[in-house]
This record gives structure tokens, sequence and C-alpha cells, in this order.
């Protein structure tokens, strides 16, 4: 069957595995050409911040369920928002020989525009909006360079449990600090011994891993190569097995699973979003959360409605009409939809879809302001909707949602990817102000 793949489909594969972790620029909304988006001349054009920063996080985690980025340490043991190993800005701005984030201090990094974990948390939007109106927190835990002084090499197994253990402790006391609740929060890596590591820190917060696993060195194509076996070999079905067996709280997965041809490519039972593709996928997942990337604006409502999370590069509020032809809801979760409501958006015309969203978002009482009929009522739904189960009493979160500003965690979420969407190289070009 290997054999058999042509070249060409498995550059295409492999660059969708690894698409996400390997700081590829998006396009931007605007510059997609096509019916599907709807962007009405009334509004002002949005402006996208750059990822990762202050401005483009605050954005994202208001207009979305939550936000995703991605934690380093740095060389003085605080901790900063940066996806890349090497600093993100232009080479000429880089005060040493060595590239890698974690040479520098806090206050380095922070001269040139990222952001610290505290100063994200100070903020009081960012932070109201996590602490109090049940957003999510999906924060990725970066592995510093096997070449750099803290990155124990290409074998040192010990150091890079030791320094995913050191990080999570890090950012755990700071989510501790500001009070954001343990279930509006989830840790992962591209870390073998993510497990491991989570053991040995004092965290109780929610974790998983992300596979196929990828180091934290190489090219582009090395990179996808080493991702290669792993897609091919992993069926949908034997990666929630092995999530739900190591404890781990959620599955983050690659959009490839579920989407054609490439789906096709894993060996076992085959998932998707429609017909009986579908029914595998609920059958498999069982109502356990499923968090995918990348979701583009072309699959996100097929994605939601097959009950899985998307993580999504648009954050532009003038993006209300999706190439599928559905109206967007970006809140599904935090701002969720009764089956009066949800009928309603369904129906909605490209002609009508605006005046709808209008008077939904006019009306639809935020998860956090429901009361207990109403939260029950919508459980109910969810869970007849997408076959909810029990969550294993291993992963320590409650199954009953009744109290709290925060939506049950196999609630279906749109979660903004690096705020408010990926942006292009070097992410910062000159300092951009906090």
């Amino acid at each position: 069957m290997f054999g058999g793949v042509s070249l060409l489909v498995l550059g295409i594969m492999t660059a969708g595995v690894c698409w996400r972790c390997l700081g590829e620029p998006p396009k931007n909304v605007q510059e997609v050409k096509g019916n599907g988006f709807h962007l009405p001349p009334v509004r002002d054009m949005w402006e996208q911040a750059p990822e990762n920063t202050l401005e483009s996080l605050r954005h994202a985690i208001g207009f979305h369920d939550g936000i995703e980025f991605d934690l380093r340490l740095t060389s003085d043991g605080e901790v900063i928002i940066h996806h890349d190993a090497d600093v993100s800005v232009p080479k000429s701005m880089l005060t040493s020989s060595k590239p890698w984030v974690e040479h520098y201090t806090l206050d380095e990094l922070t001269s040139f525009g990222f952001c610290s974990f505290r100063s994200l948390l100070e903020d009081t939007t960012v932070r109201e909006q996590w602490r109090d109106h049940g957003k999510m927190g999906c924060v990725e835990l970066k592995r510093p360079h096997p070449k750099s002084d803290s990155g124990g090499g290409y074998f040192g197994f010990s150091s890079h449990k030791k320094h995913i253990t050191t990080l999570i402790n890090a950012a755990d006391a700071l989510l501790n600090e500001f009070e954001i609740p343990n279930q509006n929060t989830v840790y992962y890596a591209f870390h073998k011994g993510m497990k491991s590591s989570i053991e040995s820190a004092s965290t109780q917060r929610p974790w998983a891993e992300l596979l196929p696993y990828i180091p934290p060195f190489g090219t582009t194509q090395t990179k996808r190569l080493r991702a290669l076996p792993h897609f091919l070999t992993h069926s949908f079905s034997r990666l929630v097995n092995h999530h739900r067996s190591s404890g781990a709280s959620m599955i983050p997965a690659a959009i490839e699973y579920f989407v054609p041809p490439i789906n096709k490519l894993p060996l076992g039972k085959k998932v998707g979003l429609v017909g009986k593709s579908a029914l595998n996928l609920q059958a498999a997942q069982g109502g356990f959360p499923v968090y995918v990337w990348p979701t583009k604006p072309d699959v996100e409502h097929r994605l939601q409605a097959a009950g899985l999370t998307g993580l999504t590069d648009y954050a532009d509020p003038n993006l209300t009409w999706l190439p599928s032809g559905h109206a967007r809801w970006t809140r599904p979760a935090t701002l969720p939809l009764d089956e009066e409501q949800r009928t309603l958006l369904e129906n909605a015309t490209k002609a009508n879809h605006l005046d709808i969203l209008k008077e939904l978002n006019a009306n639809v009482v935020p998860w956090m302001e429901c009361d207990a009929s109403s939260r029950a009522s919508l459980m109910a739904m969810w869970s007849k909707r997408w076959q909810w189960q029990s969550l294993p009493s291993s992963i320590g979160l409650p199954n009953d949602h009744a109290e709290g500003s925060s939506p049950p965690w196999q609630a279906v979420r749109l979660i903004g990817h690096r705020g408010s969407g990926k942006t292009p190289r070097p992410v910062l070009q000159n300092h951009h102000s906090m």
C-alpha cells in the first residue's frame, strides 16, 4: 500500500500533518478569493496582529471560545509566549550569535515586543475572559533546540523531561496566582515524555500529547518525513485509545485524519465528517474531546457539526459567511445556541445572515449566565447529538457542569490558534507595541 502512494500525495499529506508546527504563514482572509467569504463594504477592514502577541491573544479570546499559544522558558527562568525555536525577529536585531529563545532573558525578549506569560495574565480582558467567562487556554509547551544550552542534546531524554517539567511548574504557578480554573486550561507538547513530565510536576491541570511526534530540530522536509510513518500506521481509533489509556484529557489531532483524500491513507477504519465515516468517527470518539488543527473556513462548519473542536487561524470579524454556505458562529460553547436558535442559524441565507447573526448575538445567553435548567437542556442536546459518554475518572474533571462559568469539558469549541492566527516570519519585523 505504501509503495503505491505517489510522492505528490505523500508531499501533500505530510505538509498537512506538520503544517501547524512548521511556522508556515497562512493566507490572510482578505487574500482568499471566491464567493465563500462575505466581507461587507460597510464594515471596517480588520488588521491581524502578529501571532502570540498580547493584541492578537486579547482579540481572539473575546472572539472565540478560547486561545491557543506557545510557552518557552527564558535564560533567567521566566515564561515567554513564543512559537519558534529561534527568536522570530530579523537577524540584525539579535544581540547574540545564538538564535534560540532560551538564550535570551525575559527583558531582552519583551524588548523585541514578545509577550510574557505574566503580562498576558495581567491583562484585564484576557484574565476575565479566561477566568470568569469559561474560555479555554490551550497551552503548547515548547522544548528548546537540542543544541541550545538548555536543550539537553539530541538524546538527552532526562534533560528534555526535566525542562518540560520545569516549564509546567512555572506556568502553573502563574495560572494559580491569577486563579485560572483547572478546567479552563490544557497543556500539551511534542514531547515523548509528556506523561512522565506531568507526573513529575505539581500540576493538576488537564494534559495531552501532540502526535505524530515531531522533534524540535531539522528542516521542514525532515520533520515531515519523521511524521509520515506514525501517521500511516496510527488510525484515529488507535490515537483515541492511546490518549485514553495514558490518562490524557483530550486528543489533539491533525485535520488530515478527517478529510479526503488523505484520511484514506492511515491503516485501520477510516473516519470523516460526513456519511459512514462520520459514524465511524462518532463510534471511535465516544464523546471524548478532540481538538483539530488546522481548521480552515471551508471545513469549519462540518467539523463542528461532527462534534469536534477546531483550532482556527481566522479571527476576522468580517468573516461571517463560510465557504460551505453557512453563517459563522465563533463561540459555540461559551455563547451556546439552543435547538431553536441553532435551526435559525442553519437556515440562514447569504442575503439575511447578518440580520440573523445580529438577532442571535442580542438574544443568546452566555453559558456563564445560563441557569441550571438551561445548562441541563444544552448538555442533554449535545450529549444526544454527539453520543457523549462519562469522562474517565483518571483525568480529574467533572462530567456535570451545572455550576460555575466553564462549559462542559466535552463541549465543541472554536479556539484561536496562536491568538488571532499564524502570521509570516519573522513574526516581529520591528518592535511591536504591546
